[in-house]
């Protein structure tokens, strides 16, 4: 791993931004305030009434960034997909014409993503990478971002683009990294956030308290273990000892996202978190059974909370 830092100032470049939920929203909002042009991708019913303005509350300020709306992505130089996994899918409708686009950065939980973007667009087109972040849209436009940190890591593949970008979003006080290893920088995002979406989820209790509670804690730890075994097998080099050193300092106010998405009754990302797990498991013959038990006990979980009337 390097720290990036360029101490040129960076050319100014256009994004778009294709959902606009709290990751979204808060890359949109920060290089819009950097100065850089940023297009918004919304559904086509909501272009008349959508914010032209994106209003953010981060630990790194407050403030709001002019940006401009549309229903497809435009001519662009950096597309930045940051939907669920859900609906991924769907949100690429938005991508009239892919050539057009210089290059499409993913910022989605899971692994399996990269494949399908890369059968779609071309694998040089598409630069991996991940974030670890808090953030959460709690209107149209408006975004609050609840952690003390936003770490983003980078394939070294997109250096060449995105050098400025990243001393933009550092200045604002973003963590940023250029990563050669791809693979292992996906697996060891994924095998952190399996462990406490997974037990957050499934107990209803927060990173910190998730924590405070041997038994959970164990099983929090026993997912990134099974992940790292099953990363190992897939030719990433995570090491396990040392995300669950770093899982131990989480802060302890925090939920996951697919804690909030099943309380609300939405569908959650149990199949790109938990599915490369005990996908990989089974076809390498790794034993993974405390995250088979835990995305069991979400699916029940999120089942349930989906039959219940909208509060």
């Amino acid at each position: 791993m390097r720290a990036c830092k360029n101490l040129t100032m960076p050319a100014q470049l256009h994004h778009a931004i294709l959902g606009v939920g709290g990751v979204g929203g808060l890359i949109g909002a920060s290089l819009a305030h950097s100065g850089d042009s940023v297009t918004l991708v919304v559904r086509r019913e909501a272009l008349a009434s959508y914010p032209r303005r994106l209003r953010l509350e981060s630990p790194f300020g407050n403030f709001d960034a002019v940006v401009s709306i549309s229903a497809e992505v435009p001519p662009v130089d950096v597309l930045w997909i940051a939907t669920k996994a859900t609906q991924l899918g769907d949100s690429l409708r938005a991508i009239a014409n892919p050539d057009s686009v210089r290059a499409i950065v993913p910022l989605l939980n899971g692994v399996d993503h990269l494949a399908l973007l890369r059968s779609k667009y071309g694998a040089e087109k598409v630069i991996a990478a991940t974030i670890g972040v808090e953030s959460e849209r709690v209107a149209p436009g408006h975004i609050i971002h609840r952690s003390a940190f936003a770490r983003l890591n980078v394939s070294s593949a997109g250096r060449a683009l995105l050098a400025g970008t990243i001393d933009q979003l550092q200045g604002l006080g973003f963590e940023c990294r250029f990563m050669d290893d791809e693979s292992t920088m996906m697996w060891n995002k994924l095998a952190f956030i399996a462990a406490f979406a997974l037990t957050t989820t499934a107990s209803g209790k927060g990173t910190g308290d998730v924590l405070a509670d041997p038994q959970w804690r164990e099983k929090a730890f026993s997912v990134i273990r099974e992940a790292c075994a099953v990363a190992a097998a897939e030719g990433a080099k995570s090491d396990a000892n040392a995300i669950i050193a770093g899982a131990a300092k989480m802060p302890g106010n925090m939920r996951s996202s697919m804690q909030k998405d099943v309380e609300q009754g939405k569908t959650p990302e149990l199949d790109a978190i938990a599915g490369p797990i005990l996908r990989g498991g089974q076809k390498h013959g790794i034993d993974v059974p405390v995250t088979k038990s835990l995305a069991g006990a979400v699916d029940q979980k999120a089942s349930a909370a989906s039959s219940l009337p909208p509060r």
